[in-house]
């Protein structure tokens, strides 16, 4: 290969590398907030928790997306529910994160440049507690003035994800959690 030749395969690989850069844009947020609720009627106190450090990646390409939140980043009122979460539920040292990744249904429907609210179905594999389960639920995509958030909730049943609840609370804490996602992202650079 002839120098000359060989500049030109280097300007054209470069060339391809960048322009792919250019279409494969993502967003991320290293913010999120996850919040659960476990409450019933019964409950003597309220059993919910929040976290403000999950992370989330949406490629606007491809509509993938992936998001992941450490459990023992919850916080609850009380610090022994908190420990018991911890310890007995979830076992977050053993299982330290919850994990989703899947894509959207229909990802060109959202229009990132151009203000709306868009819905979207996620499909895809949640992983908690050692276990993998599919979801699908719907989500929103937010668009204003140039910023972007999105939202989901979800029902995650306990039995699903092999967490146990010991019969001497199983009046008090329902069988599956309320989840909620909130997210504002950025673009990566």
């Amino acid at each position: 290969m002839t120098q000359k030749s060989f500049f030109s395969a280097l300007a054209f690989t470069l060339m391809l590398f960048f322009a792919g850069n250019l279409q494969a844009q993502k967003y991320f947020s290293r913010a999120v907030k996850v919040s659960f609720d476990a409450t019933t009627k019964s409950s003597p106190e309220k059993i919910s928790a929040v976290s403000n450090s999950g992370t989330l990646v949406i490629d606007k390409a491809t509509g993938a997306v992936q998001t992941a939140v450490l459990l023992k980043g919850f916080l609850f009122e009380k610090a022994l529910m908190q420990e018991h979460f911890n310890e007995n539920y979830v076992e977050s040292s053993k299982y330290p994160k919850a994990e989703f990744k899947g894509k959207m249904d229909n990802p060109a429907a959202v229009d990132y440049s151009k203000d709306g609210v868009y819905t979207v179905n996620l499909l895809g594999s949640m992983n908690l507690h050692g276990v993998s389960k599919e979801l699908k639920t719907p989500a929103t995509i937010t668009v204003k003035d140039g910023k972007i958030s999105a939202k989901t909730s979800f029902l995650l049943p306990f039995a699903d994800y092999k967490i146990d609840i010991p019969s001497v609370v199983a009046d008090k804490v329902a069988k599956q959690a309320s989840i909620e996602v909130v997210s504002n992202l950025e673009l990566l650079k």
